[in-house]
């Protein structure tokens, strides 16, 4: 790997506290090993200074952690160069946890504390017994969401454990808040077994909004999130499914503005039937697609009339044909105008992408190595995304989730169906104007502001027309739509 794949964030940069002897020459040689070993160079800062000796910390970008350990090895050899000590940003970033509880009101006096706490919460109990739904209006149930892991698909590194798992959804309660301005906790527990975990959620809902399910691997997820769907009146959504669905929906549906295509028209490939792959082949006969065709590693193994597809979109693995594969994911792609990847890396080349029609669409998902090398899939595609940060037209599910539960908890909605969710990726995708639509630019960036408001009144106005609303809009509320 050259240090140009790492790109400018790299997960393994390291700052590292050198002593030096204070005379000329030394520094060169250390800028000079770290280009020897292809180590970018970046910040350069003196720390403190002698006659004799001289302090300095320096960054740089490493491209793994082996080769991390060699280029300190060899700094730590070099003649009058020590080694004081080095720290990868990473994990100095995630010290302590990246998250924290704060009152919302200070407890300064003995008069406060006897209000939030005993004897007059007591009150505020007694009101909650006689009506349940005042739940909503005295406590933090409005806008909290359990985030909800066994840590058994945590990222694309596998069963790792709820431990491991516990980082990533600190992160993932972080986006909620910070995009969304929703108190969300992260949530681990220590069984993989799923009526456990069913009992476990159904067991703490009450003291939440919503339930966002993550990083729970397939089929198991699937039936994890029907039976809490089928006995919570709270939202359940399980992210990795429906959040990179409605994400993908959105990028299709402006791909094909940019293309002249329409929807019902083309024929579109799915790669990857796990959780993620059979909520995006669901979520696109939602929104009217005729022609899909899905494979995994067996070949094509979903297949059929669009109506029959549709009639059992709500559980497609009761279409899927295992044993009895259609043909080959190059079979697939001849004349195809989409591909989609949700699957592993590098198993589709240039010539496969040549067997699609003129001006086709390939979103290759897998990461960190998508289905085709970004450089081959652009040069072979009108249209081209990945899931990776580093190229145009990145499909992050970031864009999705926010505003879903957002809009969700607005209309305190008992559930998240199908029609807010293409409600959702309709408006992700109207985010960006017509005007400037283009073939590098197809999905908003997670940063962009009109996101997750857009996303939120969609949501909530389709709950209450599907009619799955509890909560009333009112004229200021804000999650009308404009």
């Amino acid at each position: 790997m050259s240090m140009s794949e790492i790109g400018p964030y790299s997960n393994y940069r390291l700052t590292v506290r050198l002593e030096l002897a204070n005379k000329p020459g030394i520094f060169a040689q250390v800028a000079a090993l770290l280009a020897e070993e292809q180590a970018n160079l970046g910040a350069v800062d003196l720390v403190s200074a002698t006659k004799t000796r001289m302090v300095r910390d320096i960054t740089f970008d490493v491209q793994n952690e082996e080769h991390g350990e060699k280029v300190l090895a060899r700094l730590n050899a070099l003649p009058d160069v020590t080694v004081l000590s080095a720290s990868d940003r990473i994990f100095l970033l995630h010290l302590g946890g990246k998250i924290r509880v704060e009152s919302k009101v200070p407890i300064s006096t003995r008069n406060v504390l006897s209000m939030v706490y005993t004897p007059g919460v007591g009150r505020v109990s007694q009101a909650i017994a006689k009506d349940k739904s005042k739940v909503y209006t005295f406590t933090s149930k409005s806008n909290s969401v359990a985030v909800v892991s066994d840590g058994s698909a945590v990222l694309g590194l596998g069963n790792l454990g709820p431990e491991a798992a516990l980082p990533v959804m600190e992160g993932k309660v972080m986006l909620f808040k910070e995009l969304a301005g929703i108190d969300a906790w992260p949530i681990c527990v220590s069984t993989q077994d799923p009526d456990d975990i069913v009992r476990i959620v159904q067991g703490i809902a009450p003291g939440f909004g919503g339930i966002n399910l993550e990083d729970i691997s397939a089929p198991r997820c699937f039936e994890i999130e029907q039976k809490l769907k089928q006995t919570l009146d709270i939202p359940v959504m399980h992210d990795d499914q429906h959040g990179t669905a409605v994400v993908l929906l959105a990028a299709l549906m402006n791909a094909l503005r940019v293309t002249g295509k329409q929807l019902d028209q083309v024929r579109i490939v799915v790669n990857g039937l796990g959780a993620a792959g059979t909520a995006c082949c669901r979520i696109l006969l939602a929104a009217g697609a005729t022609h899909v065709l899905g494979c995994d590693k067996e070949g094509i193994i979903l297949s059929g009339e669009a109506e029959q597809l549709r009639a059992c979109r709500t559980d497609l693995r009761a279409c899927l044909t295992r044993d009895n594969p259609k043909g080959t994911l190059r079979d697939a792609l001849k004349n195809a105008d989409v591909f989609i990847g949700l699957s592993v890396g590098n198993v589709v080349t240039g010539d496969d992408l040549d067997l699609m029609a003129s001006d086709r669409i390939v979103f290759a998902l897998a990461n960190p190595d998508p289905e085709v090398p970004p450089e081959i899939g652009s040069a072979h595609s009108t249209i081209f995304a990945t899931g990776r940060s580093d190229y145009p037209n990145q499909i992050n599910n970031a864009l999705a989730f926010p505003g879903i539960f957002r809009g969700a908890l607005d209309a305190q909605a008992s559930e998240i169906n199908e029609a807010m969710k293409l409600a959702a990726a309709q408006a992700i995708a109207q985010v960006i104007p017509e005007q400037t639509l283009s073939e590098d630019y197809i999905i908003p960036s997670v940063f962009d502001k009109e996101v997750v408001p857009r996303v939120a009144r969609a949501v909530a106005a389709a709950a209450r027309a599907s009619g799955v609303a509890r909560r009333r809009a009112k004229v200021d509320d804000p999650s009308l739509p404009e």
